[in-house]
């Protein structure tokens, strides 16, 4: 907890002023939210049936084969044994194409501890919810999956990309209103129910606002000694 009251109400401060798209927020409403998850991805990949299992938020994939540690924002396994891996990046550089493709290696080399074969390997979907068009082209999704040039023809290895673009606008679409909120800081201005009342249980209640700022601080302090 914050050691002196100066602290805490800065932490209150920066709690008020997250939004769905801050990581710490993010992490803090999808964390095993398997009902939240799935909602979120049935809108995103527009397959109404999609049923979620699982949902772990920081997930860590240790060290592997001589690289560095990544932890995921949030990372979902469905009904069908298809993984998802839900990244939120609020700046262009974090969505990076080989960033993509960092994700996708460290996934592959992470389930492949289970499979005899390659074609064991799960169907994997990479999601970075973007908070600037990154692509320009005011979409508010762009897939990227590999294609045989020559006969035009998808090139079916189970690997998806997918670019959230947060920062379009189209109140008339559940999905434009999800974005909507993705991006709000007050639950009260948010139009989609199952994100304001899970917003609101991290922002707006006395347990939710504790605990968030118990992670402000922790990543404050994390700042702080990565610097020195």
């Amino acid at each position: 907890m914050c050691s002196t009251e100066q602290d805490l109400t800065e932490a209150r401060e920066v709690v008020k002023r997250l939004r769905p798209i801050d990581d710490t927020l993010f992490r803090k409403m999808f964390n095993e939210n398997i009902e939240l998850t799935q909602f979120v991805l049935r809108i995103f990949l527009d397959k109404p049936d999609l049923i979620v299992e699982n949902v772990n938020t920081q997930f860590d994939l240790k060290k592997l084969m001589g690289a560095r540690s990544l932890v995921l924002d949030a990372y979902a396994t469905d009904s069908e044994g298809k993984k998802y891996n839900i990244e939120a990046e609020k700046t262009e550089d974090r969505a990076d194409p080989h960033r993509a493709r960092y994700h996708l290696s460290a996934l592959d080399t992470e389930h492949s501890k289970a499979c005899k074969e390659p074609k064991e390997l799960p169907t994997t979907y990479i999601i970075f919810i973007t908070e600037s068009d990154i692509y320009e082209a005011n979409k508010p999704i762009y897939h990227v999956d590999r294609m045989v040039r020559e006969i035009g023809e998808e090139f079916k290895d189970g690997e998806h990309i997918i670019y959230i673009n947060a920062s379009y606008k189209d109140d008339t679409t559940i999905l434009g209103n999800l974005l909507h909120d993705f991006m709000c800081s007050k639950p009260e201005d948010m139009v989609v129910p199952e994100i304001a009342k899970c917003a609101n249980e991290w922002k707006n209640t006395k347990k939710g606002v504790d605990s968030m700022c118990a992670e402000v601080e922790k990543y404050t302090n994390e700042k702080a000694t990565a610097k020195t």
